[in-house]
């Protein structure tokens, strides 16, 4: 394994992992549930809360967040504006929570995975468990993609960044992202 994934037959996948790649992929997912935030039960997960929370009507103020739950019917700025946020803030309201709680459970699945291997070493992820990784690392990428304003006609040009531009590292991060992701696809798929 040259540190991606490879299929171990049955939907599931295999991955390498160096200390420093586990390090660097647990730091990620751990600064990704910091941004998603807690449960409705707040850090304790009252589920009794849970039940009778509500989600927001606000779109989230973050970029990152904003992409994550974005709104559901169009533009409210656009035309037919008002319509378009109301039917946005019922969906958001019914749908938000269950969406962060998702991509919460996520990460900690990966981070979890991650604390498991004890630094280094061979990661086996079952046919049920490629998804959830899938889903994580997805959502890594495009925080990243996120932050550093990335579009599609200039994906490109982040391959010939010098090594002195400040974005270099999150580049290189987002880049082992996008390859990750591809070969677990191609890991599931074999």
């Amino acid at each position: 394994m040259a540190g991606l994934f490879e299929s171990t037959g049955g939907g599931g996948a295999a991955i390498a992992l160096d200390e420093w790649e586990s390090s660097i992929l647990r730091s990620l997912e751990v600064q990704l549930l910091e941004l998603i935030g807690p449960g409705p039960g707040g850090e304790d997960g009252d589920p009794l809360a849970a039940l009778f929370a509500e989600g927001p009507t606000e779109a989230p103020a973050d970029p990152v967040l904003a992409r994550f739950f974005p709104d559901a019917y169009g533009d409210p700025a656009g035309p037919g504006g008002e319509e378009a946020r109301a039917a946005s803030e019922e969906f958001r309201r019914f749908t938000e929570l269950d969406l962060r709680a998702r991509k919460r459970d996520d990460a900690l699945f990966v981070i979890r995975a991650l604390d498991g291997l004890g630094g280094g070493g061979v990661l086996k992820l079952g046919a049920d468990d490629c998804p959830r990784w899938l889903g994580a690392l997805n959502d890594l990428r495009l925080a990243l993609g996120v932050r550093l304003e990335v579009t599609e006609e200039d994906e490109e040009g982040l391959y010939g960044l010098p090594d002195g531009d400040e974005r270099k590292p999150l580049v290189v991060a987002y880049l082992w992202l996008g390859a990750l992701q591809e070969s677990l696809l191609e890991a599931m798929a074999g």
